[in-house]
């Protein structure tokens, strides 16, 4: 049995689950998210705590249970307290400005980037080189995050670009002078 799949998900007060077949829909404070289960996973709800199991052992099926679990705890998390990543941006004339919902990027181009966010994700500027992203879907989160990253990557000589907060770059030596 799968180590992660076979730990109960406790559904907390505020949160409703409704279960319609593979359909598992969250509702909470901050919003609502949908999931559908993969065919053989089944869920279950009791006493405010939620089960997933699989009818058998095979390889994919064993993949799919842990999977399927971590996603709806994931739904609920994200409907409580939500997800948010933080980006920095390193380099001179590097900076973020918040332009109504939009991001207004200069990364050394002669163009400023600007950047609109989907529905369910709010940017915040908290400094004119760190800002955040943040919603009720990991996933969705997490991709916006990667993408605006993307934009301009870290430089490996000297370290110029967006990164995530925190995160180390490996540096790349220069050319070694004569």
């Amino acid at each position: 049995m799968s180590r992660i799949g076979r730990m109960p998900v406790s559904v907390p007060d505020g949160v409703s689950v409704m279960i319609d077949g593979r359909e598992v829909t969250v509702t909470g404070p901050k919003g609502t998210l949908q999931h559908t289960v993969a065919a053989p996973i089944e869920v279950s709800q009791s006493d405010g705590v939620l089960t997933v199991t699989r009818p058998s052992d095979e390889g994919h099926i064993r993949a799919l249970h842990g999977l399927s679990r971590t996603l709806i705890a994931n739904m609920i998390t994200g409907v409580t307290e939500g997800y948010r990543k933080t980006l920095e941006i390193v380099g001179v004339g590097y900076r973020v400005q918040a332009r109504g919902q939009n991001l207004e990027f200069s990364l050394g181009f002669s163009h400023p980037v600007t950047v609109a966010p989907p529905d369910g994700i709010t940017f915040r500027v908290e400094a004119p080189t760190r800002f955040v992203v943040e919603g009720i879907d990991k996933q969705q989160v997490g991709e916006i995050a990667a993408n605006i990253r993307k934009l301009r990557k870290p430089d490996p000589y000297k370290g110029k670009g967006v990164r995530y907060q925190g995160e180390q770059i490996r540096r790349k030596a220069g050319k070694a002078g004569k």
